[in-house]
């Protein structure tokens, strides 16, 4: 793990807006909705031919944008997929210093967050922004990830919250 917490104070997250990196338009409107945080979605949101267009956006929106003071926030691929990897790196080195958290879907347990934990670090120091910087956001969606969320939990010093996937979940178990 990286550390401690830098430079991270505590936010407020009453609303959270979903909005599909892969939309211009949306983004540009989410800019001025009343919501704490906003997170510009790569996962669900995005075709997969979409979503190297998709990440560009999302650097764009992050470093042009004016998001009045809400939370920043980009939900990456989940960490099983061939995009997670590029899109932590991309965004991290191009926008990093106008992200406040990634939002990792599909976490079944702290390996999860270990990972992304160790490759936020190492992106951070290669373009010298302070190590443990940028927060995380558990997304849990299944029913392993519910039996191991004290474990994701006490993953990361990073981990600013646990965000529950109801539709994913119920899918999980068949309901």
């Amino acid at each position: 793990m990286s550390g401690a917490p830098v430079g991270r104070p505590p936010r407020a997250r009453r609303s959270t807006l979903a909005v599909p990196a892969s939309s211009d338009r949306m983004i540009e409107k989410a800019q001025s909705l009343p919501a704490d945080e906003v997170f510009l979605d790569l996962e669900d949101a995005v075709a997969p031919d979409a979503k190297e267009a998709a990440r560009r956006n999302a650097v764009t929106a992050l470093t042009e944008g004016d998001w009045q003071g809400k939370t920043r926030v980009v939900r990456i691929n989940d960490a099983t997929t061939a995009w997670a990897h590029r899109d932590v790196v991309e965004v991290v080195e191009r926008a990093g210093a106008h992200l406040d958290c990634l939002l990792l879907p599909k976490v079944t347990g702290p390996a999860h967050v270990h990972w992304l934990d160790l490759l936020l670090g190492q992106v951070e120091r290669s373009v010298g922004l302070p190590v443990g910087r940028i927060g995380i956001e558990a997304q849990i969606e299944d029913a392993a990830g519910l039996l191991h969320v004290e474990a994701v939990a006490a993953a990361s010093p990073r981990l600013e919250a646990l965000v529950f996937g109801p539709a994913d979940f119920m899918a999980s178990l068949a309901m």
